[in-house]
């Protein structure tokens, strides 16, 4: 059976093999990335067909977020026991079963359901291209790597809301998710011809980590989600919730003791593995926070339309394309100690402008100011996650994969759970007479007269992102400040 193979790491070039696994798991990541990106426009039309307020639109989100959590630690254990490419054809066709479900939903509590079966899919397709590709190209290769593999995913997720935009506007949004099945057959077809075989060997599936683990991250998202409730009863029940979670992610760590286990908390003896699993954690907590407010702000304040809305999102992603690259390059010479910081910085002073959102707020100012957020992501997500792979043995690769990105889907739960509820409690706070019905399209003239409340709820929701976002710069600081060696 053949092996993934790649020159050698010291010619410090992208030869042809490791170009062509790259295109291929590629063309399965930018699907599960165009139709994340693409839900999140859907957010208002989803509340009008089902009657639903935000905080339950929300688990739309959370719910597929909460999907890829679940099964990212079981993916480093499966490529080991099956090898990559099996798991990856797996995931994707689990992906396309989800996606069909999520098309054909009923109500919301089946479309949340089929979501996050979608997510369980979608939630192996990233960390097993990143295996792949980590132990294709070497340490001294993942920053270029990551710039190469990087660099469509975003075009994908400027595509994303923008084609979103567009099917909401003329299919409805069932199509949002049935536009995955020809994208995904097409991926499988690719992984079949050209993506190389890799020899599975036994390996133990860590199952008490497993309950404790996504038991605990489960219990504290819905207890998050709970927050949002008003009343003494509902803040003891939700008390409870999150002192359980607490509870059960203690216990996992107490239990997590050797490399069996689903996350190995040995890894986090790395310097370097430790400051880009929090950095991306806590960029991952802001990231997804934000991408559910945006849309949000130019439906319910501004009165744009799916497609518009698509459109102005777009220059978050261009800016995170422009910047990786490079980012990628800089990364592989210097280390991500001194990019990471400056990506961290820039996405802060994006953001800064966003708390100063008014109803009238001028668009190419808001477009500007989301372009630099964008270019701080691109200097910011992939150098660290290359970063996390500093100094690690090969062999460490897959379980250090699982790893980092269940802590990040992690953030990204909790980010968008976090950032739905502060968004409700300030509705609740600035505009209570719209509090119950914010997603409700309004006339023109009943809009322009409560824009101005919501605006100022939706900059009270930036602040928290802010404040969030500024914890990633003592992390990012403490990221390696040299070269990653070259493996021979």
């Amino acid at each position: 059976m053949t092996t993934l193979t790649s020159a050698p790491a010291s010619s410090g070039k992208l030869d042809r093999n490791l170009v062509t696994i790259g295109l291929v798991v590629v063309l399965g990541a930018v699907m599960s990335v165009i139709d994340a990106t693409a839900v999140n426009v859907a957010t208002r039309t989803l509340a009008e067909d089902f009657g639903a307020s935000i905080t339950s639109v929300q688990w739309v989100l959370t719910g597929y977020m909460l999907g890829l959590a679940a099964v990212i630690p079981v993916t480093g254990w499966a490529t080991e026991r099956f090898g990559a490419r099996r798991v990856w054809i797996g995931a994707l066709g689990l992906f396309l079963l989800g996606s069909a479900l999520a098309g054909l939903a009923w109500s919301m509590p089946a479309l949340i359901g089929f979501r996050v079966l979608q997510g369980i899919g979608g939630g192996m397709i990233i960390p097993v291209a990143q295996t792949i590709l980590a132990q294709a190209a070497g340490p001294s290769r993942m920053g270029r790597m990551m710039g190469f593999i990087g660099l469509p995913m975003l075009l994908g997720s400027v595509a994303g809301p923008i084609v979103g935009g567009l099917i909401i506007s003329t299919g409805g949004w069932r199509w949002i998710f049935l536009v995955n099945l020809p994208l995904g057959a097409a991926a499988i077809a690719a992984a079949l011809r050209l993506l190389p075989a890799a020899q599975g060997r036994p390996a133990r599936l860590d199952v008490r980590g497993l309950i404790l683990l996504c038991g605990g991250v489960t219990a504290f998202v819905y207890g998050t989600t709970e927050a949002g409730r008003p009343g003494a009863l509902d803040a003891v029940r939700t008390w409870t919730i999150l002192g359980t979670a607490v509870a059960l992610v203690v216990l996992y760590v107490l239990h997590a003791r050797g490399r069996s286990a689903l996350i190995d908390i040995a890894l986090f003896r790395e310097r370097g593995f430790a400051a880009a699993a929090v950095t991306n954690v806590v960029v991952a907590v802001a990231l997804f926070g934000v991408l559910v407010l945006l849309p949000l702000y130019w439906q319910v304040v501004r009165g744009h339309g799916p497609l518009a809305t698509g459109l102005l999102l777009a220059p978050q992603a261009l800016g995170a394309a422009v910047a990786m690259p490079l980012a990628g390059r800089v990364t592989d010479r210097v280390g991500a100690g001194l990019v990471v910081p400056a990506g961290v910085v820039l996405g802060l002073l994006g953001t800064v402008a966003y708390t100063q959102i008014h109803a009238d707020t001028s668009p190419v100012l808001l477009a500007a100011a989301l372009f630099v957020i964008g270019l701080g992501l691109g200097a910011t997500i992939m150098p660290s996650m290359a970063a996390a792979y500093h100094g690690l043995p090969p062999a460490m690769i897959p379980r250090a994969t699982s790893a980092i990105n269940t802590l990040q889907r992690m953030g990204a739960s909790v980010g968008t759970t976090a950032l739905a509820v502060i968004l409700q409690h300030e509705i609740t706070a600035q505009a209570p007479a719209t509090a119950g019905a914010a997603l409700a399209p309004l006339p023109d003239a009943a809009r322009t007269a409560v824009a101005p409340l919501l605006a100022t709820a939706f900059g009270h929701a930036f602040w928290a992102a802010l404040a969030i976002g500024a914890l990633a710069v003592v992390p990012a600081l403490l990221l390696p400040r040299r070269a990653a060696p070259t493996s021979g």
